[in-house]
Order: C-alpha cells, then sequence, then structure tokens
C-alpha cells in the first residue's frame, strides 16, 4: 500500500489546492507519471506519483485546500488482490474554518466546477446563491473578483521565502570576472553547422560549468534539513525563469551534468517555457540542489543572489561584456561575464567558496570538455 501526498513545493508552502485529478479508482499508474494538478500561490503545478501501482482511492475532491502531507490517494501492488474503492471523499481544508453549510452537499454545476478550476477558487468556501443553495458560474466569478491577482500570491510567495532566506541563513558573498572568450568562440563556430533553432546559447555553457563545480564540490548542492547539510542526490540545477505575469520561478533542470551540451539546452528551453505556461511538474519545483541566475539579458552587470531554502548556495551571472583583458603581454579585447557566489556560512566557508568559482571558470576555459 502506497499513499499519494499534497507534496511540499517549497519551503514557504503550507498547503495547496488540488485541481483536477488525471487518474480514477482501477487506474494502473507509473512512477514519475502525472497524476494530479495542485493549486499553489506560484500556480498549478503538474503532481506526478512517487510510486507505482493501482489507485484504489481518490480521498479528496478537487477545489480542496488541504496541507501539505495529506493524503490525497491510495495505490495498492499490481498483485494485491484489494477491492478498489470508487468515491472521492473531501479531506479537511487547510484552514479550520467549517465551509458554509448550503456546500455541505457540494452542490456545484458542471460548468461552475470548470470554473472554479481555472480561476483557483475554492468552491467549499462559496456560498450558492442558485436553485436550493446551488453554486453558479456567477457566484465562482465574484469570489475571483475578490481574491488577490495570481502576481500578488506569487510576491507573498517569494517574499515568505526570501524573508526566511534572510533571516535565517547566514549568507557570505564572493564575486569573480570570467574570460568568456574561448568557450564564446567554441560555442559559436560549432552554431554556424547547425540551424538556427537547435544552436546554442551562453546560458548553457554556463549552467554546465555550474555542475561541473558541483560535481566535484557538492557541498555547494548540499540542503540544510533538521540543523544538518544534507548532500545533494543528483546535480538537479534550479534555474530562475521570469514569469510574463509577475514574479519568478527557479524550476530544476535535472542531472545537469549530463548528456550532450545540445540535450542540455533542449532541456532548458523546455523548462523555461513550461515555467512561463504554468506546466510545471512537482519534482521540478523540489529537486532543485543550487539555483542560477542571470539577469545578463537586461544588461546588468552583475546580481548577489539570495539563497532559496533548503538550498544553501546560489549562483549569479551578469552581461556578457566587452572589456580590456591581460592575455599573456598584451591587453586585448575579450567578452567577460561577472560571476557571484552566495552561499551558507553554517555549511561551507570563503576559501571553498573561491575554489567553486575558480572551477567553474576552468571549466569555461576548455569548452570542448564541457
Amino acid at each position: 500500500m502506497a499513499e499519494f501526498r499534497m507534496p511540499s513545493l517549497g519551503a514557504d508552502m503550507e498547503a495547496g489546492t488540488l485541481v483536477q485529478w488525471l487518474v480514477k479508482p482501477g487506474d494502473r499508474v507509473q512512477r514519475g507519471q502525472v497524476i494530479a494538478v495542485v493549486e499553489t500561490q506560484k500556480g498549478a503545478i503538474d503532481v506526478e506519483s512517487f510510486e507505482g501501482g493501482v489507485v484504489e482511492a481518490l480521498l479528496v475532491e478537487p477545489g480542496t485546500e488541504v496541507p501539505v502531507g495529506t493524503t490525497l490517494a491510495r495505490l495498492h501492488d499490481d498483485g494485491d488482490a484489494r477491492p478498489v474503492a470508487t468515491p472521492v471523499v473531501a479531506a479537511p481544508a487547510a484552514t479550520s474554518t467549517p465551509a458554509p453549510a448550503s456546500t455541505a452537499t457540494a452542490r456545484v454545476s458542471p460548468r461552475a466546477r470548470k470554473r472554479a478550476s481555472e480561476l483557483g477558487v475554492d468552491v467549499h468556501a462559496l456560498v450558492g446563491t442558485g436553485p436550493d443553495g446551488a453554486i453558479t458560474t456567477d457566484d465562482v466569478e465574484r469570489a475571483a473578483g475578490s481574491k488577490p491577482s495570481p502576481a500578488d500570491g506569487m510576491r507573498q510567495a517569494i517574499a515568505a521565502a526570501m524573508s526566511r532566506s534572510k533571516r535565517e541563513i547566514p549568507h557570505y558573498y564572493l564575486w569573480h570576472a570570467i574570460d568568456l572568450e574561448p568557450a564564446l568562440q567554441w560555442m559559436e563556430a560549432g552554431n554556424e553547422r547547425l540551424p538556427i533553432a537547435a544552436r546554442l546559447l551562453p546560458a548553457v555553457l554556463l549552467l554546465r560549468a555550474v555542475a561541473v563545480a558541483v560535481k566535484q564540490l557538492p557541498e555547494f548542492g548540499s540542503a540544510w534539513v533538521d540543523g544538518r547539510a544534507v548532500p545533494p542526490a543528483g546535480i538537479h540545477l534550479g534555474f530562475a525563469v521570469s514569469l510574463r505575469t509577475g514574479g519568478l520561478v527557479n524550476p530544476a533542470i535535472h542531472d545537469c551534468e549530463r548528456g550532450t551540451l545540445a540535450d542540455l539546452m533542449e532541456r532548458l528551453r523546455d523548462v523555461t517555457a513550461r515555467a512561463r505556461a504554468g506546466g510545471l511538474r512537482a519534482s521540478e519545483y523540489a529537486d532543485g540542489v543550487l539555483t542560477v541566475t542571470s539577469l545578463g539579458e537586461l544588461g546588468t552587470t552583475g546580481v548577489l543572489g539570495v539563497i532559496h531554502p533548503p538550498q544553501t548556495a546560489i549562483v549569479g551571472f551578469g552581461a556578457i561584456t566587452p572589456r580590456a583583458w591581460v592575455v599573456g603581454d598584451a591587453v586585448v579585447p575579450r567578452r567577460v561575464v561577472e560571476v557571484s557566489l552566495s552561499a551558507d556560512h553554517r555549511v561551507t566557508d570563503g576559501v571553498r567558496g573561491a575554489a567553486f568559482l575558480r572551477t567553474i571558470e576552468r571549466a569555461l576555459q576548455h569548452p570542448e570538455d564541457l
């Protein structure tokens, strides 16, 4: 028997709303299969099952907000001959406020339920104005109009996480300028042989170089949990993505040290597109071991990032800019990037941090090995 629970999708998340089930009792699911959609302050997120088996029962109705850790469904092994339970039972809400009496039977028109899912409205918190107290589409849209905008919710989530970070994590900061000319010339030469859609961007070189550094100095990918540093299970780098509606997310790109640069470029494009379209998976929110952020495309020289707990480091890249640079005995124009490291002093110190930045630099001097 396995239980599918409301996942924690960030240090600031206390509850989530089940928006939609993508399976039904009796369905056989595989490990990693998306089986539900959950709404948080960061938007709608596809949630995968961490176990394989057969769905025995769905325990929470769509539209219900429940605390992190609440059991949403039960699964059993394929060979377990348990009866399949078909009814869906509403789990207790995340708050202690009881639902209005008029919604005790959950009388919602299909159109109103669909609209509630689209707008992220909890139908159990509404008082219906339809026949016999039924909830109508007008009730849902009226409630949505009084809710904070998604951008407001996102900003609140960011404020909670970053306030906690600056309050609890003893940050230290290091800054280093890196000559990117060798890496960029190598990339540009390779891009000439590729169609435009398949060409590499500098971001993928930077991401792979950070992955190389985490592989060599894994303490920078550790998480601070229950008063101790927990080593990373894989090199899953968070990549900060700004959203068109405001705010940002830092979904994890899994196993950034593996595969070709072309493969990593494709995964970076895919994650960025899905983040902006609201199509991220729960594992992409939860698995990041270190975040990479870049404001270079906006022309910013550099950035000193704030660590996203429970991570213990964040790497920032500024704009790639031409600069006078000493090569041998000559001063020549080179394209240079400023890289910063914000790290948790409970886990690492400045000497190791300097080694981490130098490892990134060495990797970028030999792009053919990336």
